[in-house]
């Protein structure tokens, strides 16, 4: 990858970090703060929510310095091998980059390692970026969502096979 990012897991100590980046890009694109993930308690422990089994989250880090992340679990209240692509942003200085097709390629994989065979996601219909991110690889739109994420606000379901 380009650009010095680099993709890892998440540590204990990022935690603060990606709270505060995710909130400022979410504020950045006037997300609501009621029914998205921006009151989603997990944001103050990311390690800690990802930290089961058939879990990953990854963080966009760059210098030191965190630029975003993405993560994959099984969706809530689903009993189908289905995960879910959760909280995937990126700041603005590591967006157009490529950074989101890599994320989006080491996320994927791991879920199929875990032996998930379809991924689910949400979003909203100003996040242009992603969408097309999310169709070049390969997301169908839905219409209406599956399981039970908490994020009423969101108003578009994509699914794929893995």
């Amino acid at each position: 990858m380009n650009h010095n990012f680099k993709i890892r897991e998440i540590k204990p100590s990022d935690n603060q970090e990606i709270a505060l980046v995710i909130r400022d890009i979410l504020i950045e694109f006037g997300v609501p703060k009621v029914g998205t993930a921006y009151e989603d308690t997990a944001l103050d422990y990311m390690f800690e929510t990802y930290n089961v089994p058939n879990a990953t989250y990854f963080v966009v880090e760059k210098n030191g310095k965190l630029y975003g992340g993405a993560g994959v679990m099984q969706l809530q209240e689903s009993d189908e091998p289905i995960c879910e692509l959760q909280k995937m942003y990126f700041h603005s200085d590591a967006r157009e980059k490529g950074i989101g097709s890599l994320m989006m390629e080491t996320c994927l994989e791991k879920a199929k390692a875990y032996g998930f065979k379809q991924c689910y996601l949400e979003t909203l219909p100003y996040m242009v970026g992603a969408r097309k991110l999310y169709k070049k690889t390969g997301f169908k739109s839905l219409d209406k969502p599956m399981g039970n994420t908490g994020h009423f606000s969101c108003n578009m379901w994509m699914l794929k096979d893995l």
